[in-house]
């Protein structure tokens, strides 16, 4: 076992205790596969609760595999992917997207991982340009790989802007549950209500042992979707083991509640890091995330016993995330053991 404790990412936690039990009590039998299962059904329903009436929801195992089926269900191989420089597809995907759509990403640098709309607009002199891969869609991330926020005014008018010139809008959204509970606003008014058109929406980070949704809020792309994802590997034949995590983390508000507390311990955590000599926050602290520069030593003789991540190397930054399952007093030890560190490189 490893023994490290860990601020690295909401990916290393185990799975939440109710979700266990709702993959325990969906292994009661048999049932009917390929998500003719009553699991799936009502996981279903719970989304569309969530997103509206009029959504088409499909379960997959990955995050990668949502974000590239999402932007599959409307690419051709000559289209192109808008996004920021520091957008997941972009940078940790392997180029899945790529390879498995066969279009291109064309990124613009981003601000704390937020774009605008004037800052796509160069890519659409290549409209109509048969020697250019066209653009076909744009791509945002809500929370951002930063933590970062886009309110409703901004996702709207990133939507108007893609919609406007024949673009669709993606949003991945593998954290989007702490972007609701930040913003105290509901899954639906932070997508389907500000014109988002295919969305990723992430269970794996909030407590679940695997599995993510697609959402494709336009009718025309889920015309073809099954396909696509049994095509892509994704048609689980057990398809109640997905479902049933998807129904215990929004029946009863679970999403919500694991995604607040993981936001609040992360506010605990900027806090009490800010104060420590030597450490300087370098990015808005609004989810999950913090990222901060300290002395490379200080950061060294931490990760000994602490496990996160250094996100740059040149300037030296590094990234600290809380989850669902990170208690106050795991906070307060490892903000000690920094003013400890950093005490000691400056000694």
């Amino acid at each position: 076992m490893n023994d490290l404790k860990s601020f690295a990412s909401d990916n290393v936690t185990g799975v939440h205790p109710r979700i266990m039990q709702a993959i325990a009590e969906a292994n009661q039998g048999p049932a009917k596969p390929y998500g003719q299962d009553p699991w799936t059904a009502r996981a279903d329903e719970l989304l569309r609760r969530e997103f509206g009436q009029d959504i088409d929801p499909y379960f997959v195992f990955l995050g990668t595999a949502a974000n590239v089926l999402s932007l599959a269900a409307m690419l051709r191989p000559y289209k192109a992917v808008l996004c920021a420089d520091s957008a997941h597809i972009n940078v940790d995907e392997c180029g899945a997207p790529e390879r498995f759509s066969g279009a291109r990403l064309l990124t613009v640098p981003s601000r704390n991982g937020k774009v605008a709309p004037e800052d796509f607009r160069r890519y659409l002199y290549d409209l109509g340009v048969e020697h250019h891969s066209q653009p076909a869609v744009i791509s945002i991330t809500q929370c951002t790989e930063y933590g970062t926020l886009y309110s409703p005014d901004e996702i709207t008018a990133l939507a108007d802007f893609a919609h406007e010139h024949g673009l669709y809008l993606h949003m991945d959204g593998a954290r989007l549950a702490n972007a609701c509970a930040a913003l105290n606003l509901t899954p639906r008014q932070l997508t389907a209500d500000c014109g988002v058109d295919t969305l990723s929406f992430g269970g794996t980070k909030n407590g679940l042992m695997f599995g993510e949704a697609v959402i494709l809020f336009r009718k025309e792309l889920g015309e073809d979707f099954r396909y696509q994802r049994k095509q892509a590997m994704q048609l689980y034949s057990k398809m109640r083991f997905i479902a049933a995590q998807f129904s215990a983390l929004l029946e009863d508000g679970l999403w919500l509640e694991n995604a607040r507390h993981a936001n609040a311990m992360t506010a605990l955590l900027a806090e009490r890091a800010a104060a420590v000599p030597g450490v300087r926050l370098t990015r808005p602290v609004q989810t999950n995330h913090v990222f901060a520069t300290l002395p490379r030593k200080a950061a060294e003789k931490l990760q000994q016993d602490w496990h996160f991540y250094t996100w740059r190397e040149d300037p030296f930054e590094v990234r600290w995330m809380t989850s669902f399952d990170t208690e106050e007093k795991d906070v307060i030890a490892f903000t000690d053991a920094l003013a400890e560190a950093c005490k000691d490189c400056q000694a």
